[in-house]
């Protein structure tokens, strides 16, 4: 099997698992937070508040680029199907006019913000690494699925739109109207995702490796609890009205 025959193989496979794959970089966190609970021990509290505040701005930022490429795009198009490549046509206005992959790079812009939270630079350098070695492959097998989906349209948009750096002086006006109603309730479960890992990070840093009692964290870190409340409440909310009613319908979204 040739080489790009591999990677689409290989690509349709991990198309299916994308949304759990993250979960394998959790054994190499583990060394790496220990590592992270010497650096606060050093940088002290505040500059560690500071660059966690940083680090969840870079993610919400990736949640944007996400929100931003949903709220515009019509139906038939950048869905989260897992079980199979699905496109009832190709998108090439708004976002998609300056970058191919906006959703991919949006997950990569978040979860980047999550490994600089840990502070250590290895762990960052090989989230990089294998967000790449695992992406590329999904976007083998995407473009192979569009390229027999739209024979000849999809090779001149690829030729012209580079796939995960933006060129912004390709803007092309999205086709449609910025659906807020298609964004919550396509992207309800992001910010619960992210704040949860935040959460996660900051409880596993000063609880378990810090040995900070949880009673004393509670009180301590009462942010992230309200931020974690907000974050669940919503998610209920935005997933209830999204299973049981009709509220976030939007015809032709």
């Amino acid at each position: 099997m040739r080489i790009h025959e591999q990677l689409e193989s290989q690509g349709a496979v991990l198309f299916r698992w994308r949304s759990f794959l993250p979960l394998f970089l959790v054994p190499i966190a583990i060394p790496a937070l220990i590592e992270s609970a010497a650096i606060d021990a050093v940088i002290g509290e505040e500059a560690e508040g500071a660059w966690t505040m940083f680090c969840l701005a870079v993610s919400f930022l990736g949640l944007m680029l996400r929100w931003v490429t949903i709220g515009f795009v019509p139906a038939g198009t950048s869905g989260r199907n897992t079980h199979e490549q699905r496109a009832h046509q190709l998108n090439t206005t708004g976002v998609y006019s300056t970058v191919r992959n906006p959703l991919y790079l949006g997950n990569f812009v978040a979860l980047f913000g999550i490994a600089l939270a840990i502070k250590c630079w290895w762990f960052a350098v090989i989230v990089c690494l294998a967000y790449w070695l695992y992406i590329e492959r999904i976007v083998a097998a995407e473009e192979k699925f569009l390229d027999h989906a739209f024979p000849g349209i999809y090779a001149d948009y690829a030729a012209r739109t580079p796939a995960f750096v933006p060129r912004l002086g390709l803007w092309t006006g999205p086709a449609e109207s910025f659906s807020p109603r298609t964004v919550l309730r396509r992207e309800y479960n992001g910010v619960l995702n992210v704040v949860a890992v935040f959460f996660a990070l900051e409880f596993i840093t000063d609880v378990l490796m810090e040995h900070e009692g949880v009673r004393a964290w509670v009180k301590h870190e009462w942010w992230w609890m309200a931020t974690g409340a907000f974050a669940v409440v919503l998610f209920s909310v935005l997933r209830g009205l999204k299973k049981r009613t009709r509220v976030l319908h939007v015809p032709g979204r």
